[in-house]
């Protein structure tokens, strides 16, 4: 699966001045974990995650008066605090790229960019929720599991005799057994009626 058929395309955008006070007005009315920063022209220029916003918050413990606070609370912007150096991915980026991106960089947002233009947004938790539904789970299915060689035709195998069984498979993934070299988990989902 492609980023394009699952990327959120309704963008919410601040321009830098936005105070982190608004920011963090957005972000809990809209219930969402980043800010797109645009400048004049629509051009993505930042990105500031809800995260990046509690950091930039005050401690409890400060001792500056309420009325000190909020001023400096609204001579702070998002542009002070946004990341300039943004990971960027394209609509036909895969789901599996899209998540080894984001491991790789510790990020949760990726902005997706079409022809130097920002066309959507996609999260950790959009990634997740289509590799869990890929591998079946949260469907009406059990977990099957076996271990077997890593040769050419194994899973043919193990589809045969299943098929005779008139077992389903409803999806399957496989991982390597690092205690054993050359083994791995063939790791089915099958229906509930199947399961014993």
């Amino acid at each position: 699966m492609r980023v394009g058929r699952i990327m959120h395309t309704d963008l919410v955008t601040v321009p830098p001045d936005t105070t982190i006070i608004k920011a963090k007005d957005i972000i809990a009315k809209k219930q969402i974990n980043h800010l797109l920063v645009v400048d004049k022209n629509e051009e993505l220029v930042g990105i500031v995650s809800d995260r990046d916003i509690k950091q930039s918050w005050a401690s409890p413990a400060t001792t500056l008066s309420t009325h000190e606070l909020n001023y400096l609370l609204r001579q702070l912007t998002v542009e002070i605090i946004m990341v300039r150096k943004i990971v960027t991915i394209s609509p036909s980026t895969t789901i599996e790229r899209t998540a080894s991106i984001m491991q790789e960089n510790r990020i949760n947002g990726l902005p997706v960019i079409k022809s130097e233009k920002l066309v959507g947004i996609i999260t950790s938790i959009d990634v997740m929720e289509v590799l869990l539904h890929s591998i079946g789970f949260g469907e009406e299915s059990a977990r099957f599991a076996v271990l077997v060689e890593d040769r050419i035709g194994i899973v043919s195998e193990v589809s045969k005799i299943l098929k005779e069984q008139k077992i389903n498979i409803r999806s399957l993934v496989t991982w390597p057994e690092k205690e054993y070299p050359g083994i791995y988990q063939l790791v089915m989902r099958v229906g509930l009626e199947d399961k014993d």
